[in-house]
């Protein structure tokens, strides 16, 4: 169900989005001009899409960080891998650029969902993580939508492409009744921010992104799940079975480090 064009967004949500826009041609500058590690094989690099999000890359400062851009440079650093991590600008287009060949694997926050996994391949689980409701509190803190069935007739806002899309389609069936999206190409923090500005009244997103905006966020409620929780996992090509096994290996080693116990805490 497609919704009118929004009327004239505030300046203040503008400038915001205009800022993670700037942060990440910062990043995705670095990123391209600095591999992880030296390209010690001529040809053998590893061209990683990475999706902005706190628990996959951002900016602090001049620091880059996320939880799983830290453990891209452990394995490359621990297993010597010749990497560039590059950050996406929408997921759909991360996976054209995979069935292309021009990506070797999009690390984004997606979950592990049967549609993904018909046409792509799928790493072991990175982290957990699930999907859940963006919406305004009003002046007393009551919010319009407390559990799913509210979700009834009304429209969500979701990322263009996403696992999302299937999953309120899924939910849909689960209460019987319909649940309208509107595919958005914008990436989850935009989404919360839209909601958080009035320009849309629903969004679903990761639970460990809502969670982190919603901190500097008041008056915008992230408690009401619209999935269990669900598995993250890496995206590869669905021909690349012999990558899939390599970065399996990779994952599994790593966990066992210290270094990657120290990453963990620091993340979760």
């Amino acid at each position: 169900m497609k919704l009118p064009l929004f009327s004239k967004p505030k300046m203040s949500v503008y400038l915001i989005l205009l800022a993670l826009v700037l942060a990440a041609m910062v990043m995705l500058h670095r990123c391209s001009n600095n591999p992880t590690h030296p390209d010690r094989s001529g040809g053998d690099t590893i061209e990683v899409a990475i999706g902005y999000a706190p628990m996959s890359l951002y900016m602090y400062d001049d620091t880059l960080g996320g939880f799983e851009y830290d453990l891209l440079r452990l394995i490359s650093k621990h297993y010597g891998v010749a990497m560039k991590i590059r950050p996406m600008t929408s997921f759909s287009e991360s996976l054209d650029m995979l069935d292309n060949g021009l990506r070797d694997i999009v690390v984004a926050q997606v979950a592990a969902t049967t549609e993904l996994k018909e046409n792509y391949l799928l790493t072991d689980p990175v982290f957990i993580d699930r999907q859940v409701l963006i919406q305004r509190e009003d002046s007393t803190g009551n919010i319009t939508v407390r559990s799913q069935l509210d979700l009834a007739q009304r429209t969500i806002c979701v990322v263009k492409d996403s696992p999302t899309v299937s999953r309120i389609s899924n939910l849909a069936r689960e209460i019987g009744d319909s649940i309208y999206t509107q595919e958005l190409d914008k990436s989850q923090e935009q989404l919360f921010l839209l909601v958080a500005a009035g320009e849309v009244e629903f969004a679903v997103i990761n639970d460990k992104i809502a969670e982190s905006m919603a901190k500097n966020h008041k008056g915008v409620n992230v408690n009401t799940a619209v999935s269990f929780n669900q598995f993250q996992s890496w995206v590869l090509a669905k021909s690349d079975t012999t990558r899939l096994r390599m970065v399996n290996t990779w994952l599994k080693g790593i966990q066992s480090t210290p270094e990657y116990k120290t990453l963990h805490q620091r993340y979760f």
